[in-house]
C-alpha cells in the first residue's frame, strides 16, 4: 500500500463489529425467559394499575339532593379549557375602532377568610382585572383581548386566556388614575396605558386570526376566588378558595368607529346563578351616574386548572419503573454471578462498546414496551375517567404524544441508568436499592406530602426523580392563581428539562460504569 492511500474496509469492520455485539445483546434478552416475563410484567402493571386507578374516580355534579351531569366546560380558540366568568359592559364594534376609559378605582371583597371565618373583609386579590376587552362574541371561550388593572400585578395585556404580557407596577385609585386603551386594526388588538390621557406607552400586541368583522367592545370586571393554602398536621397542605368579587369605577368612556345599535348591553358572561352573599348584598352590574360607571363582577377570565389530567390515567407508572430497574440490573448482574460476562467481554474486547451495547438493547426493548402500554393506558383510561362523569382536561394531540412517548423515554433512560449502577456494583441487591433510592423514592418523598413543599421542589430540580416532569400535561401559568407544587402534579422543571437531568445522571453512571469495567477483571 502506497503512502496516503486510505484503509477502506476499518470503519466497515467496527460497524459490523458493534452490529454483532447488537445481535449478541439481543438474542441474549430474548432468550432469557425471567427477563422478557420482567418486562412484560412491568408493561402490565402500568396498564392494570392505571385502568383500575381511573375507574375508581367518579365525579357528579348536584342540585340538592339530585346528581346530574356536569355543564359542558368552555374551551378556548387554543382547544385548552378555560374559565370564562365576567360581567361585561359592551356594545358592537364593526370594523377597526378603539376604546379608551380612565379608571379612578378598583375593590373588592373576600369572604371569611381566615384566621377567624366568620366575616366579610374588603379586599382585592391580586389578579382581579378591571378594563377593556375587545370579544369575538360573548360566547365562553370566545376569541379575546384585554388591557386592564390588577389588584396585585399592575397594568396587563392578556389575550385567548394563556398570554399574558406585563406594563407598568402599581394600583390605581382617585390620586391615581390609570388610562386605558384598546385598539383594533383588522386581526391585531393593541394595548396602551397613560398615567394624564396624553402621553401614551404600548402594553402589548395581540394577534387574533379568524376575528370577524363585528366584534363585541366594551368595560369588563371579574375577581377569581381567594386562595389560601395551610399546612395540615400530619404532612400536606389544606387548600381553600374563597368567593369574591371587584368593584371598579370608570369614566371617560371614548368608543371610536362604527358602533351600530342603541346604548350599552349588560351582560354577566357565565353566569351559574348568584351565590346567597350576592342575593342579599352586592349583585353583580353596572351603575351609571353622569358619565361614570361603577362595574362590579365576579370570575376569571383564564385557563381552567380544575380537572383531570391526561397523566392521571399513568398511576401505575413507578410500580412499573420498578419492574424495569429489576430487568435492568440483572440483565448483567447475572452475568458476573454466572461467569458469562468473561464469555461477553472475550467477544467484545472494547469493553465500552460492549457496555453501549447492552445499554442500546435494554433501553429500546424498555421504550417499546413502555410505548404500548402508555398509549393503551392513556387511550383506554381516558375514555373510562370521562364514563365515570370526570372532566379530562384537554390537550393538544402534540402535548398527549409527548406525554406518552415521554413516559417511555423516562423508563428507557431509567433502565439505562440501573444498567450502568448494575455493571458498577456488580451485585443485584445494591444496583436494585441504589437505583430505587435516587429514581423512586426522591419521586415518592415529593409527592406524597411527607416534605416541605420547597424542599420536595428542589428534590425534583437535583435528583433523577426530575425526569418524572416529562408526564405534566398542563403548565404552570403565572396569571393564574394556583397551588403549584408536587404534591397537586406540577414539577418545577420544565417537561424535557427534566428528562434532561435524568439523561445527564444516566450518562454519568455509564462513564463511572466503563472505568470500573476497564480497571477491574471481569
Amino acid at each position: 500500500m502506497t503512502a496516503g492511500t486510505p484503509t477502506p474496509h476499518r470503519p466497515r469492520i467496527e460497524r459490523e463489529g458493534f452490529a454483532h455485539l447488537l445481535r449478541a445483546e439481543w438474542t441474549k434478552f430474548r432468550t432469557v425467559r425471567g427477563w422478557v416475563i420482567g418486562l412484560v410484567a412491568a408493561a402490565l402493571v402500568v396498564v392494570l394499575l392505571g385502568l383500575v386507578s381511573a375507574s375508581g374516580s367518579h365525579a357528579s355534579c348536584g342540585i340538592g339532593p339530585v346528581e346530574v351531569t356536569c355543564p359542558a366546560v368552555p374551551v378556548g380558540p387554543d382547544g385548552e379549557a378555560v374559565e370564562d366568568r365576567f360581567f361585561f359592559m359592551h356594545r358592537s364594534l364593526a370594523g377597526n375602532g378603539s376604546i379608551t376609559v380612565r379608571v379612578t378605582s378598583l375593590t373588592g371583597i373576600i369572604t371569611y377568610p381566615p384566621p377567624n371565618h366568620d366575616e366579610l373583609v374588603p379586599g382585592v386579590v391580586p389578579w382581579a382585572k378591571a378594563g377593556l376587552i375587545v370579544k369575538e362574541g360573548t360566547r365562553q371561550g370566545s376569541a379575546y383581548a384585554a388591557v386592564m388593572v390588577t389588584g396585585g400585578h399592575g397594568v396587563r395585556m392578556q389575550h385567548n386566556f394563556t398570554q399574558d404580557t406585563a406594563g407598568r407596577p402599581g394600583g390605581v385609585s382617585t390620586a391615581s388614575p390609570r388610562w386605558l386603551r384598546l385598539t383594533r386594526t383588522g386581526d391585531t388588538l393593541t394595548g396602551h396605558e397613560s398615567a394624564d390621557g396624553t402621553r401614551w406607552t404600548e402594553v402589548g400586541t395581540a394577534h387574533l386570526d379568524g376575528l370577524p368583522a363585528t366584534v363585541q367592545v366594551g368595560l369588563f370586571v371579574t375577581s377569581p376566588g381567594d386562595l389560601t393554602v395551610k399546612q395540615a398536621d400530619l404532612g400536606g397542605s389544606i387548600e381553600q378558595v374563597r368567593f369574591t368579587q371587584a368593584t371598579a369605577v370608570f369614566d371617560h368612556v371614548d368608543l371610536r368607529g362604527d358602533a351600530p345599535g342603541g346604548g350599552w348591553n349588560r351582560e354577566a358572561v357565565g353566569a351559574a346563578g348568584t351565590t346567597d352573599w350576592e342575593r342579599h348584598h352586592r349583585p353583580n352590574g353596572v351603575r351609571e351616574s353622569g358619565g361614570t360607571f361603577t362595574v362590579t363582577g365576579t370570575g376569571d377570565i383564564a385557563p381552567l386548572m380544575d380537572g383531570q389530567p391526561v397523566e392521571r390515567t399513568l398511576t401505575g407508572v413507578l410500580t412499573g419503573l420498578i419492574l424495569v430497574i429489576v430487568v435492568a440490573v440483572t440483565s448483567i448482574t447475572a452475568e458476573y454471578r454466572r461467569g458469562m460476562i468473561r464469555t461477553t467481554l472475550t467477544a467484545g474486547p472494547r469493553r465500552g462498546r460492549t457496555l453501549a451495547a447492552k445499554a442500546l438493547v435494554i433501553g429500546t426493548v424498555t421504550f417499546v414496551a413502555g410505548l404500548a402500554a402508555a398509549t393503551v393506558t392513556v387511550t383506554v383510561g381516558e375514555q373510562i375517567l370521562r364514563s365515570n362523569g370526570n372532566y379530562v382536561l384537554p390537550v393538544t394531540v402534540l402535548t398527549e404524544t409527548r406525554v406518552v412517548a415521554g413516559v417511555a423515554a423516562l423508563l428507557a433512560v431509567a433502565a439505562v441508568l440501573a444498567l450502568a449502577l448494575g455493571a458498577v456494583f456488580r451485585r443485584s441487591v445494591a444496583a436494585v436499592i441504589t437505583s430505587i433510592m435516587v429514581i423512586v423514592v426522591p419521586h415518592v418523598l415529593a409527592t406524597v406530602s411527607v416534605l416541605p413543599e420547597t424542599a420536595a421542589q428542589w428534590l425534583l430540580r437535583l435528583t433523577p426523580a426530575a425526569g418524572f416532569a416529562i408526564q405534566q400535561s398542563i403548565p404552570e401559568y403565572a396569571h393564574v392563581t394556583g397551588h403549584y407544587v408536587p404534591q397537586a402534579g406540577y414539577y418545577p422543571l420544565a417537561p424535557w428539562t427534566g428528562l434532561a437531568v435524568l439523561c445527564g445522571y444516566t450518562a454519568l453512571a455509564l462513564v463511572l460504569a466503563v472505568l470500573q469495567l476497564r480497571r477491574r477483571d471481569a
